[in-house]
């Protein structure tokens, strides 16, 4: 593992380095998601409990089954996985954070309590609006396509799957404006870049609501419009993360 001298020195720091120092921090970020999953297995029947919530309170709820001897156990440790995973993000932020730390200036490292408490904190916004929001309106309109004779029998890991992948990518979404500012810090994104393709890219937001989302206009704005809400925001935080960029790139020149 390269020293602490090594990793503040980015000057001096060959790329070999660079790629074993990538290699220890991503050890430790899979180290804690595996720690993290162990920890939430014992506690899978109550995480089964919440995530099926919002289907018991719908006033035709779906009879929830599995179909193979192994089906709840998949799902136990389906659930345990993306528990660890969402558990395990301060540590997996604070990684990155350090890995990317000798780009930054000397009174830039100190922000690594705010950055990686804004990025967890933006991830589980988006997973309580999924949860809260999204995932109660999907699901009536999608279990009213039944008849009277007609209803809704599912195999859990069908629903699972379906439910996590909502939650995921909801908390996906929201960690837009953190990936603005990392792109326009290091200099692959500008706020000017984000203004001009505006357009384009709320035509985007719209294709992969659809894509992600089920083939109804609801879930599809409920998707699409915090995207773009997220987009506008993300370009002022661009600006941010492009001032921080030129302050380096000036002390850098000085020194």
């Amino acid at each position: 593992m390269a020293s602490e001298e090594t990793k503040f020195d980015p000057k001096e720091m060959p790329f070999l380095d660079h790629l074993e120092e990538l290699r220890w921090r991503i050890m430790k970020a899979l180290g804690a998601v595996v720690l993290f999953t162990c920890i939430a297995f014992p506690f899978t029947g109550v995480l089964l409990d919440l995530l099926t919530l919002p289907n018991d309170h719908l006033a035709s709820p779906a009879k929830l089954i599995f179909l193979k001897p192994t089906g709840m156990l998949v799902v136990r440790l389906e659930v345990a996985l993306i528990v660890g995973v969402i558990v395990s993000l301060p540590v997996i932020f604070y990684q990155l954070w350090m890995f990317i730390a000798p780009g930054l200036l000397e009174n830039e490292r100190k922000y690594v309590v705010p950055f990686v408490l804004y990025t967890t904190g933006c991830f589980l916004v988006g997973t309580g609006f999924a949860y809260f929001i999204l995932i109660p309106t999907v699901l009536p309109f999608l279990f009213s396509m039944g008849t009277e004779t007609i209803e809704a029998t599912i195999n859990i890991t069908e629903y699972m799957s379906f439910i996590l992948r909502l939650i995921l990518v909801a908390g996906l979404v929201f960690e837009l404006p953190m990936l603005s500012f990392i792109l326009a810090r290091i200099g692959l994104l500008t706020a000017s870049f984000m203004r001009k393709y505006r357009r384009y890219s709320i035509v985007l937001f719209f294709i992969f609501a659809a894509i992600v989302t089920p083939p109804d206009p609801m879930s599809q704005l409920l998707i699409a419009i915090p995207l773009v809400v997220l987009y506008e925001a993300s370009i002022f935080i661009a600006l941010l993360g492009q001032k921080l960029k030129r302050q380096t790139d000036e002390s850098k020149e000085s020194d």
